[in-house]
């Protein structure tokens, strides 16, 4: 007769998972537990979650939030909160406005700092989590109230800035595939294998599979809402928990995170894009010329040997009169013209010394009146005139050329120096007036010279030069048209031969947004973009098509809608943000 062992009903219960199933099954829910708690708080890239607490946070707490009228960054260093006050269309500074910060429920007054700041401490900024900030401004443009979260984090958060070894494995493995293939792929092989490893006892089959199915069931299920992919924010609060700290950089998804505090040093400022219908305007290339009325050249016309004047040489951008003495040329003279002249001389003074013993006779007898007065009359003339020619014999072998000013003006170019050897019609001072300039362009297309109006020149250095239109070549030259433009009112920096753009207006009208000529940087594959302040501490390029509008400005014609706000000064330096 056998005996039969009566159990209880929880031990009937377990009794058909066997020993080596219940030891697997508890394994399992041991992993579930283990990874559920840090399956909530995980995020892919660029996440934000809710009211979630960053994991950690570089540098100091801040907020950021903005309206029609203002934007506010609030920086928190201990128990004492820095507000940037700035309006929202120009990114200028508030530094007049009274502002009142509500912090639970208590009002304080925000002090004025000399770097043009707001102050406040309070000792309800010395807690932990969220704190809600209300700020009640007071300007002299317009009143406004702004409100923000902002994150107070103390110290024994988490001091290590790590996470516990089985946060970390959980993170590594849940994220190690997309859509957490890899725990998917855990919970299959674990199911596969159990049902292997028990094969001969089917009845423990279901109860294994139906723990297995709870498990992945409850793994799921972990707060599943808070995961979301790269970019994604979510709640409010989303602003008060993005800290990428007080270094300006560019961020992964390529905008230029720029604190306020280096925005005001380096004067970043904004305009709102607004469409406008305008003249349809042109660029042509051209440089400075001189008026040829008031402009000149010196030129030697038979060349020779340099020689300094007695108050020496013209200086470059001495001032010098109409007339003035600049340099003297003396002749070169070959040697044959040396033999020729210098037997010429011989016989003029042999004829000189023929004359004077010829006039020597006469004088006596005309005297005596034997011989008539009139040839003495003549021998005299005949002598004065020998010694003419002697005298423009003696010039020519040793008078120099005299090198002067032709106008009024400044010396432009001096191409000598004392004992230089010049050859004829070498260029050797230029002289011009600074006070009427002028400009040369050079159209290569079809443009008429009849239509053009409010022509304006943009030299490097200089603000823009306003041109009056003079006339155009009716010949192409090297295949363009030739206008000429006086510069009205010309800077004394400016310099003959300097290059120029020239921009004219059309008949023709074209749409597009306006801004100046800083607000255009060039990219790494030099295409022409701007940037936008999308947000108090956040700048995003974007690529836009232009056209030359003056010498100060450019029209946007593809890129910027109307209400962005493009930077129109120091573009370049965010540009160079890395």
């Amino acid at each position: 007769m056998h005996s039969r062992c009566i159990r209880p009903a929880s031990c009937r219960t377990l009794a058909p998972f066997g020993g080596f199933g219940l030891a697997v099954i508890l394994l399992l829910l041991l992993l579930a537990m283990a990874f559920a708690p840090t399956f909530h708080a995980h995020a892919h890239e660029g996440h934000i979650d809710g009211p979630a607490a960053p994991a950690a946070q570089t540098g100091l707490p801040r907020l950021a939030t903005k309206s029609e009228s203002y934007e506010l960054v609030a920086l928190l260093d201990g128990k004492q909160l820095t507000i940037y006050l700035d309006r929202f269309a120009d990114n200028t500074p508030v530094t007049d406005a009274n502002i009142g910060v509500a912090i639970e429920g208590e009002t304080i007054a925000a002090e004025r700092n000399p770097d043009g700041t707001y102050g406040v401490t309070s000792n309800l900024l010395g807690g932990r989590g969220f704190v809600e900030l209300v700020f009640d401004i007071k300007g002299p443009e317009a009143d406004d109230l702004l409100i923000g979260k902002l994150w107070v984090a103390s110290d024994a958060d988490n001091p290590s800035g790590t996470t516990a070894w089985f946060g970390r494995a959980s993170s590594a493995l849940r994220h190690g595939a997309e859509e957490h293939l890899v725990l998917i792929g855990l919970v299959a092989f674990c199911g596969v294998a159990i049902g292997f490893a028990l094969r001969p006892r089917r009845r423990v089959i279901a109860p294994s599979i139906l723990m297995l199915t709870i498990a992945s069931v409850g793994l799921a299920m972990t707060e599943p809402s808070a995961l979301a992919h790269e970019g994604h924010e979510h709640g409010d609060d989303a602003k008060a928990l993005a800290t990428p700290g007080d270094t300006a950089r560019r961020l992964p998804n390529g905008q230029v995170f720029a604190p306020k505090p280096m925005q005001r040093i380096l004067e970043i400022r904004t305009a709102i894009a607004k469409s406008e219908t305008v003249a349809k305007p042109v660029a042509l290339v051209g440089r400075v010329i001189g008026n040829p009325n008031r402009s000149g050249i010196v030129q030697s016309i038979t060349g020779g040997r340099v020689i300094a004047p007695e108050q020496g040489l013209p200086r470059l951008g001495q001032s010098v009169a109409k007339g003035d003495l600049l340099a003297l040329v003396e002749p070169a003279m070959p040697i044959a013209d040396r033999t020729t002249i210098s037997e010429r001389a011989g016989e003029l003074e042999q004829l000189i010394a023929m004359a004077e013993a010829k006039l020597k006779r006469l004088r006596p007898l005309v005297e005596r009146g034997v011989t008539p007065q009139s040839q003495l009359i003549d021998a005299e003339t005949e002598l004065e005139g020998l010694h003419r020619r002697r005298d423009v014999i003696r010039e020519t072998r040793v008078s120099s050329e005299d090198l002067r000013a032709p106008i009024d003006g400044v010396v432009a170019v001096s191409r000598v120096v004392s004992g230089q050897v010049v050859q004829a019609q070498d260029l050797l001072f230029q002289i011009v007036d600074p006070k009427t300039l002028w400009v040369e362009a050079y159209d290569y297309g079809n443009t008429d010279p009849a239509t053009l109006q409010h022509a304006t020149a943009a030299v490097a250095g200089n603000s823009p030069l306003k041109l009056t239109f003079q006339g155009w070549s009716r010949t192409l030259q090297q295949q363009a048209t030739v206008l000429q433009f006086a510069i009205t009112d010309p800077p004394p920096s400016i310099r003959v031969g300097q290059p120029v753009t020239v921009s004219a207006q059309l008949d023709e009208t074209v749409t597009g947004v306006i801004v100046s000529r800083d607000a255009i940087v060039r990219s790494g594959n030099g295409e022409a973009m701007i940037w936008r302040h999308v947000e108090p501490e956040h700048f995003e390029a974007r690529p836009v098509r232009t056209v030359p509008l003056d010498a100060a400005r450019v029209l946007i014609v593809g890129g910027v809608g109307d209400g962005d706000r493009v930077v129109v000064r120091g573009a370049e330096l965010i540009n160079q943000i890395r």
